[in-house]
Parts: structure tokens; C-alpha cells; sequence
């Protein structure tokens, strides 16, 4: 189930989603451009945006 192309398409969304949640959170209104750039994201960018997002400031 895992493999499959709609439980990994769930699992994208969930993750983007609170990506979203979290830089919005930490620096405030994300622009339309800059969300688009995330949505492009492969899953292993999201992991690292995470991550990432722990130092953001601004």
C-alpha cells in the first residue's frame, strides 16, 4: 500500500501542507510565487525544507 501512487500522493499533500503551516508560522505571508516553488518540490526537498525551516527567521 505504501507503493502505491495515491497513498505517496496523500502523503505529499499532508506534508506540504504542514510545510505551509510551519513557514507561515515562522516568517509570516509566503507569496503566491514562493508557494508555487514549494508545491514543485520532489518529497525529499520537503524533508529538507522542514528541517530547514527550524533556522528560519525571516
Amino acid at each position: 500500500m505504501r507503493e502505491s501512487v495515491i497513498y505517496q500522493d496523500i502523503q505529499q499533500e499532508k506534508a506540504l501542507s504542514i510545510i505551509i503551516r510551519q513557514l507561515r508560522r515562522k516568517v509570516g505571508t509566503v507569496q503566491p510565487a514562493q508557494l508555487l516553488n514549494i508545491q514543485a518540490l520532489e518529497s525529499t526537498q520537503f524533508d529538507d525544507l522542514a528541517e530547514a525551516l527550524l533556522d528560519f527567521s525571516s
